[in-house]
């Protein structure tokens, strides 16, 4: 693996994506995306995650945030973890999700594919996370998310994507998540 998606600088920030596995589509209902959010506010206020840029699309994850406690690659292996399990079980006990065996399939076939998983596989293993060494870096990385729904079609706009941060950039709306603007 190269260097340059490693976490380097321990109290860095950094760019980074994670998917799940397959690139399922699990976030396009309403409880899903509210498990992520909860993680996320949950990391800002209780695990020193610093979030300063996000967009949750249907089947992965950008994030810019940096690590007050100098472990990124713990808080990502922790929020990754515990949402796993969040939303495996949310899928698992939801009546209403029509491709929950479907899914759990698919989970499993992963899992049975990877030697450190026991079960089922949500995300994928690979992050790559890029530092943000400069305001140059963290504005194309922004732009970038910000406009991944738009470039996607799902909104003619980016403040129109509820779960991103460009609401937060746009229009001063904290209402979804409060990111760290200083």
């Amino acid at each position: 693996m190269s260097r340059k998606y490693k976490f380097g600088e321990k109290t860095g920030a950094y760019f980074i994506s994670f998917a799940t596995v397959y690139w399922i589509d699990v976030f396009i209902r309403e409880e899903y995306f509210g498990n992520i959010i909860e993680s996320l506010n949950y990391c800002r206020k209780n695990k020193g995650m610093e979030i300063y840029g996000y967009c949750i699309m249907p089947s992965h994850i950008h994030l810019i945030f940096r690590s007050e406690n100098g472990d990124p690659s713990g808080l990502i292996r922790d929020f990754k973890g515990f949402t796993s399990r969040k939303l495996l079980k949310s899928i698992e006990e939801n009546p209403q999700e029509s491709r929950k065996e479907w899914m759990l399939w698919m989970f499993e076939r992963a899992g049975k594919k990877n030697s450190n998983v026991k079960f089922r596989q949500f995300w994928q293993q690979n992050n790559q996370p890029i530092e943000i060494w400069s305001f140059k870096v963290f504005e194309q990385k922004l732009n970038y998310i910000h406009n991944n729904p738009l470039e996607t079609g799902f909104v003619t706009n980016p403040v129109d994507w509820k779960y991103s941060s460009a609401r937060n950039y746009g229009d001063n709306d904290q209402t979804v998540l409060q990111i760290d603007i200083n």
